[in-house]
């Protein structure tokens, strides 16, 4: 006999094995990127929760992205949790991250660190495009349900080893509201 408790834990159970199929099947029904583009500009929209690859103008994909835990407005400091917002690159690769790979970003720029000298903090850095924190990948898409990070553009395991494949160091990276 169902106790009026298993019967919500069931339906617990039920809605989240719905989540996670309707989530994950979003996922596959998204454009595969061909194995021989490369991204020569990126483009994150904070308010849209989006990272554009683009190449020769042409968005290649685009894919959505939890962000900094803060409030949402530009980085100012360090431990702020904001994801910054200016114009930067892509400086390095990062294998031994505690996150599934990680391309970081050329934060901060000439702007951010005269505006945090003008407060008289410090910028902060170590920001990145990444994955999931390792042992954590079976999170998959239901990662970005919620802004989650210190200030860095996170997406599942899978799609940072696309991103990883596609840009080159160098690549420019917008970060906009």
């Amino acid at each position: 006999m169902l106790t009026r408790y298993s019967v919500r834990s069931l339906h617990a159970k039920v809605l989240l094995c719905l989540t996670i199929a309707v989530t994950t099947g979003c996922d596959s029904a998204q454009k595969k990127i061909q194995s021989n583009e490369h991204a020569d500009r990126i483009l994150v929209v904070k308010s849209e929760h989006t990272l554009s690859l683009f190449a020769n103008g042409k968005v290649l994909k685009t894919y959505k992205v939890a962000l900094g835990r803060g409030s949402g407005g530009p980085k100012q400091h360090e431990g702020d949790h904001e994801t910054p917002e200016g114009f930067y690159m892509i400086d390095s690769r990062n294998t031994h991250s505690r996150f599934h790979r990680a391309l970081h970003i050329s934060y901060p720029n000439a702007d951010d660190r005269s505006r945090a000298l003008a407060a008289g903090v410090t910028p902060g850095g170590q920001i990145m495009i990444h994955g999931i924190q390792n042992g954590l990948g079976w999170l998959g898409s239901l990662q970005r349900t919620m802004d989650w990070t210190d200030g860095c553009i996170a997406v599942t395991d899978s799609e940072i080893e696309e991103i990883w494949d596609m840009v080159p160091i160098g690549t420019p990276v917008e970060i906009r509201h």
